[in-house]
């Protein structure tokens, strides 16, 4: 039998890592735990798949093994949207040097939209100490996904839109008036984002009006797994929604705009034959003294306007 050498660290005989696939399959514990595991060969081939894995990424075993993690499944990416299936992969990095790691990334849910995930990898080897693959280990990261449980528990589901989840317009208006008066007695600052799906148009007359709602359904569970626990997003009207950030400063209002913007972009709808990558245009404000819910929210969509003016998938501060 051929023994495959991949660099002065790592060698492996083809069939030690399936064994160890097989060791864990076989294992009651690691097969039902809630988080997600699994195992990979040194070439990032997946050979064990657990059914915490299939919750959190909505993918059984039978889509996975045996595809390599970098095949367009998964797709880690970090905050920025920037892909590490090729560089920065903790996984890829684990098997070359053989070091435990452990990073806050992104993963691509079956359905499109971005969850984030706490990962750990760990090391395989075998008998002689040789690596032979690795093991990660993933749990949706609660910290950033804590708004889905947090609006659960302030607003009533008569609150929300019924196709997003995400809060509707008036209840959003409600939230609106509060930071207002919550901005005249203490100054707290806050800011609005306003965005536009791009080229929604595009989706519902190609495609049809179910996988339009599709993706209004991508980016609201995108967004709002991405959020603080103080943020709130809602749906305005069609494709248009709104972000309410709290206690954000121009630089602060900055960066979560382009967060959002960013992990949009990296999120995409899964068809038969191909994927529908999605993007949206952003204006962004904080609120002023002179400022009332109209205005803001006036200014916030002016300035959404500027950003598909100057090529779409962008975010305008004003």
């Amino acid at each position: 039998m051929e023994v495959k050498k991949v660099n002065d660290n790592v060698s492996v005989l083809p069939d030690e890592a399936d064994q160890e696939a097989y060791t864990l399959k076989s294992n009651p514990w690691i097969e039902n735990l809630f988080e997600g595991v699994y195992t990979v060969d040194v070439d990032r081939k997946i050979l064990y798949w657990n059914q915490g894995a299939m919750t959190i990424t909505g993918y059984n075993s039978d889509e996975i093994i045996r595809r390599s993690c970098f095949d367009n499944i998964l797709n880690h990416v970090n905050e920025d949207g920037v892909g590490l299936c090729f560089d920065g992969c903790p996984l890829k990095a684990t098997i070359e040097d053989g070091i435990e790691r452990e990073a806050s990334v992104y993963l691509r849910h079956k359905s499109g939209h971005r969850v984030p995930v706490k990962v750990r990898t760990i090391p395989l080897r075998n008998g002689d100490q040789k690596i032979i693959g690795a093991l990660e280990l993933f749990t949706e990261n609660k910290d950033e996904a804590s708004l889905r449980n947090s609006l659960e528990h302030y607003k009533k589901q008569s609150n929300e839109d019924p196709l997003t989840k995400a809060a509707n317009r008036r209840y959003f208006l409600v939230m609106i008036e509060s930071k207002i008066r919550e901005f005249k007695i203490v100054g707290t600052p806050f800011g609005i984002a306003f965005l536009d799906i791009d080229n929604f148009k595009h989706f519902n007359d190609s495609f049809g009006h179910e996988v339009g709602d599709k993706v209004l359904k991508i980016l609201a569970e995108t967004i709002q797994s991405n959020l603080r626990k103080n943020d709130l997003l809602g749906r305005w009207g069609g494709e248009e929604f709104v972000i309410l950030f709290s206690d954000v400063d121009s630089n602060g209002l900055m960066i979560a705009s382009e967060k959002a913007r960013k992990l949009v972009a990296a999120s995409s709808l899964r068809l038969s034959d191909q994927y529908l990558n999605i993007t949206i245009s952003i204006g962004a404000t904080l609120f002023g003294e002179n400022d009332d819910c109209d205005s803001i929210v006036t200014r916030s969509d002016q300035l959404m306007y500027l950003s598909k003016k100057s090529g779409k998938n962008k975010v305008t501060i004003g």
